[in-house]
């Protein structure tokens, strides 16, 4: 009988598992988490609601969807795209939800579900959980794998080894990164890692007068190497802007080096659609029809008033004058300021580090198995691979698609 150790109960572990016991019930699976439950992660994605996977249908472009480990995950998402996750979850009593925004929940909105849907699969079979259980380190010896813990005076044998404990992100869901320190142990390499998918924190501090003022459609322009940009919903907040089109700009820029010494300059275009001679024909036109009203009155026709104010206040411009009292430059520079708001980024948001960007290195891992090139028996899964994605569900769907795929190669 086959006996196989699982080291990290997230979602590409509890996948892995589950295709395990459902391909072969006679493996004996071993999981060892160190948290007191399962898929602890999984539960807070979303904001407790569980972002399960994306409804976009066609791989191709969900594969554009990470700034690392795309082309890798091809096999693992064909294997087992998002219409299968669903099946998958809906087959095992979890109703779920398809969003006008294309991201997909539980229909009850609770991360609970989907882990308690393993859970139930877990109870009266041979997968034995661990919980509260540490690995302290691991060895391999002839065909045989050796996890040591410290709960445990003797370690626990396997025939395989399935690491998918997760990055750095999130600390206090037990991601602590020793699984590189595993890999490293069985000969694998890491890459460079750095925090994805965080807020931006600015040193301009006007921001904080209308946190929460969010716009469902802007450009943010990374003034770097190559002007990296993305285009989506974003929001201001206290300390600067945060929202999926920030956090899939700081996925892209994981890896550039900023501080209040060298700040990140990021520049936003609230009206991505118009030429920015196009939107000051809109702000002149405005003004026009709105003559004897104040400058920061007629602007709050084309935006929010508050953000209104921060222009007029930014620009120097006069708060008492009417609009056919302000110059044309003015106006001119204050559509410049709309289609280009200056920020200096001195910051990542701190604890809103949802992934890690870098990883095991890829070459070292097949991708039409997840089973380690240098390594054999030993299988990757997740967001311990240098491999991540955009918010909305894409980083979930990784860690399915490849805990499936290595699953079914174990049991193969």
């Amino acid at each position: 009988m086959m006996r196989v150790a699982i080291i990290g109960g997230g979602a590409a572990g509890l996948m892995a598992a589950a295709t395990i016991h459902e391909d072969d019930p006679s493996v004996e699976i071993f999981f060892i988490e160190r948290n007191d439950g399962l898929g602890k992660k999984v539960i807070i994605s979303g904001g407790g609601r569980c972002n399960v996977t994306t409804g976009i249908p066609d791989v191709k472009t969900i594969l554009t969807k990470y700034p690392r480990g795309g082309k890798f995950l091809t096999s693992a998402m064909y294997a087992f795209p998002p219409e299968a996750v669903e099946a998958w979850f809906e087959s095992h009593g979890v109703p779920l939800k398809t969003q006008a925004d294309l991201r997909v929940f539980p229909v009850s909105d609770d991360g609970h579900d989907i882990v308690r849907a393993f859970e139930e699969l877990f109870a009266l079979s041979n997968v034995h959980i661990l919980l509260k259980t540490s690995a302290t380190r691991v060895e391999k010896r002839g065909d045989e794998f050796f996890v040591f813990t410290k709960e445990s005076p003797g370690p626990i044998v396997a025939d395989r080894l399935v690491l998918t404990t997760g990055g750095q992100a999130y600390r206090h869901t037990g991601s602590t990164g020793d699984g590189y320190a595993f890999a490293v142990a069985l000969g694998h390499t890491i890459t460079a890692l750095a925090p994805s998918l965080n807020a931006f924190f600015t040193s301009e501090t006007w921001s904080k007068e209308i946190s929460g003022l969010s716009f469902e459609r802007a450009t943010i322009t990374a003034r770097r190497d190559g002007n990296p940009k993305f285009t989506g919903p974003f929001l201001f907040t206290h300390k600067g802007v945060s929202g999926p089109a920030v956090f899939a700009l700081s996925s892209i820029v994981a890896f550039e080096p900023y501080d209040a010494a060298n700040p990140l300059e990021i520049a936003i275009d609230l009206f991505p659609d118009l030429t920015t001679d196009d939107l000051r024909a809109k702000v002149e036109a405005v003004a026009t029809a709105n003559a004897n009203k104040r400058f920061d009155n007629v602007l709050g026709l084309l935006i929010p008033k508050s953000l209104a104010d921060i222009v007029v206040d930014q620009l120097g411009i006069s708060k008492t004058k009417s609009a056919n009292q302000v110059a044309k430059k003015d106006m001119a520079r204050a559509a410049a300021w709309l289609k280009a708001i200056p920020l200096h980024v001195v910051q990542r948001g701190a604890g809103d580090e949802f992934v890690t960007a870098g990883g095991v290195e890829l070459s070292e891992v097949d991708p039409t198995t997840m089973e380690s090139r240098v390594c054999p028996g030993l299988f990757f899964a997740g967001e311990i691979l240098d491999v991540d994605g955009f918010t909305g569900g894409f980083n979930l769907q990784a860690s399915w698609a490849a805990g499936h795929l290595a699953g079914k190669s174990i049991t193969r």
